[in-house]
């Protein structure tokens, strides 16, 4: 009986090797459980503030520039956001025309009919289901996202939604407009973490090369993240919890 009951375990658990893990769910249900548990935390989101440390590195002609920034961010649900800069150092240039104007467009972005011709949904994008990752973080399904027309706020690359929250955990892309006929090429790459029900960014790093040679490097690290929740019943849809694009960094130096 002892030799019966083992072999009926073997069997069992070669069998379930034979037929491996589970197979993902298709990219139409993964961005339909998306869409629903961003709309549940949406509605849920009363506010948040946050540090943040903006850092840009600018190299070519016609020169190399540094310059970084300190700002204390609020969001109000649905649309408001506020920022309150701190500290500035570095070049006046690169602050003025790049790193204050990117706090105006990520403002711009959640305005009116911006916030709703932005959001990741089929509106706005193609999707295809790529691959599954496993990682010590959790497991999260990898999408190609191609945007339905160009726009400055909209991207092409992938995304990676966690496979528990359904919630935005890392974008890697390019914008689906070039701002300036003087860049050549950027990739952002943008991560998120989890507070509380919510997945708010931690980083983001934009690389854009200049068709003149010149490169820039901007870096932004989003810390101290204090939440207001339980705004329940509104029925206000998909505010903050989607994912912003920040723009290319040098498109407003030429």
């Amino acid at each position: 009986m002892a030799f019966l009951a083992a072999l009926a375990v073997s069997c069992a658990v070669s069998a379930e090797a034979f037929e491996g893990p589970p197979p993902a769910p298709s990219a139409e249900v993964i961005v339909q459980q998306l869409l629903a548990a961003n709309t549940r935390r949406a509605e849920a989101l009363r506010s948040y503030s946050g540090k943040r440390a903006y850092n840009l590195a600018y190299r070519g002609f016609p020169g190399s520039r540094d310059a970084g920034m300190s700002v204390e961010a609020t969001f109000i649900a649905p649309d408001q956001k506020q920022f309150n800069v701190v500290a500035q150092n570095g070049s006046k240039l690169l602050i003025n025309r790049v790193l204050l104007k990117l706090l105006d467009s990520e403002k711009e972005a959640l305005q009116g009919k911006n916030r709703v011709d932005t959001e990741l949904s089929p509106k706005n994008y193609q999707f295809a289901y790529l691959q599954t990752d496993h990682n010590p973080q959790g497991t999260a399904y990898v999408l190609q996202v191609t945007p339905r027309v160009n726009s400055k706020f909209l991207y092409k690359g992938k995304i990676w939604v966690d496979a528990t929250d359904f919630a935005v955990a890392r974008i890697e892309g390019e914008p689906a407009k070039n701002p300036s006929f003087w860049i050549s090429h950027t990739r952002i790459e943008q991560r998120y973490a989890k507070f509380g029900e919510f997945w708010l960014p931690v980083h983001n790093q934009s690389i854009t090369h200049a068709r003149l040679g010149g490169d820039a490097v901007l870096n932004i690290d989003y810390t101290d993240y204090q939440v207001n929740a339980s705004r329940q019943g509104t029925g206000t849809p998909h505010s903050e919890p989607n994912p912003p694009v920040v723009p290319a960094p040098t498109a407003n130096l030429f």
